[in-house]
């Protein structure tokens, strides 16, 4: 397959061309390197297979000839990136969602748009299963990562509904491993960087709250498991908008085309996250408190019962030895 990643040099894009390129794909990696590196990916840019452009997807977007494929990563995806970046977080989730599903259509290419757990907001259900439509504060200020996610998810179903496009929905829950940025804002690396420093670990609010954290690459699998399977039900590129509407309204809840939780459903607490890294670094750092952010989710957990059933995946890396394996990374990053 040809297969577009936009947003392909940042974290887990990165892993998925990376993923792509040793199954024999041929991957063209898009990303405007906001939030993206260009180092991520260096290691893949001699491959014949493999191609980089550096664009912004929100742009006019046009690939010359065909694509079988797109996986539609492009925006930032921390806290600490979106905060920072809150309009164009906004933008790649509107624009740059719209654009990516013209040119899937344009190209009769399936699109996976990668969504996140942050849709359920902080959630009122645990755990969260698909069908939970969430609580969300859209005018705080995460709330712009939360609406464009969810708005993109809206844009990608009515594709699908209107232009016959055959899309697929991730809901990520929160990742971690190698090529993650040192000081990105994230929970593990910045556990990580400060243990592995002798700083303070910054626990916010009393660290009662909780997170299930995947290993990249178990994370990977699972999105790619979700973009190559088929289905019988997939309604194909027809211009009869009756038949698609008509075939649509038979597709119920388990249709391949709606979300798909992927991550980790064993649940922590940020504070046992934190005293965990301390151990594994076998760090002499301390522990201090900091006031809770606005709307900070009080839970995380998957609900990951359609993965099981739809794709047969399930996380297999344990916590402590995809931790191990950061904390190895980031001392070769640091030093």
């Amino acid at each position: 397959m040809r297969i577009l990643v936009t947003g392909g040099a940042g974290f887990l894009g990165s892993h998925l061309c990376e993923s792509l390129i040793e199954q024999g794909h041929t991957v063209v990696c898009m990303d405007n390197l906001v939030t993206g590196r260009v180092e991520n990916v260096a290691y893949l840019m001699g491959n014949e297979r493999f191609s980089f452009m550096k664009y912004n997807v929100c742009d006019y977007l046009h690939i010359e000839g065909g694509l079988d494929a797109i996986l539609h990563f492009a925006s930032p995806a921390s806290p600490q990136d979106y905060l920072e970046l809150p309009i164009a977080t906004l933008k790649v989730g509107a624009l740059g969602t719209h654009k990516a599903l013209g040119l899937a259509k344009a190209k009769g290419a399936r699109l996976l748009l990668a969504s996140t757990s942050e849709v359920y907001g902080d959630p009122l259900v645990n755990p969260q299963p698909e069908s939970y439509w969430g609580n969300v504060n859209p005018i705080s200020p995460r709330g712009v990562y939360d609406e464009a996610k969810r708005f993109a998810e809206a844009m990608t179903m009515a594709y699908h509904r209107y232009h016959g496009v055959d899309t697929r929905i991730v809901r990520i829950f929160n990742t971690f491993g190698p090529r993650m940025r040192p000081h990105d804002g994230r929970v593990v690396s910045n556990f990580i960087v400060q243990a592995l420093q002798g700083k303070p670990l910054s626990v916010f609010g009393d660290g009662a709250q909780t997170r299930s954290f995947c290993y990249v690459d178990d994370l990977v699998r699972g999105i790619l498991s979700l973009l190559m399977i088929d289905s019988d039900r997939s309604v194909e590129q027809r211009t009869d908008r009756k038949f698609l509407h008509a075939k649509n309204d038979d597709e119920g809840s388990d249709s391949i085309h709606n979300p798909v939780n992927i991550g980790n459903p064993r649940e922590l607490t940020v504070l046992e996250i934190a005293k965990l890294v301390i151990e594994l670094t076998r760090s002499s750092s301390q522990i201090t408190y900091h006031p809770l952010p606005a709307d900070d989710p009080k839970v995380r957990r998957p609900d990951i019962t359609r993965a099981r059933t739809l794709l047969k995946w399930e996380p297999q890396v344990p916590l402590e030895e995809a931790l191990v394996r950061t904390i190895k990374y980031f001392k070769q990053v640091l030093a």
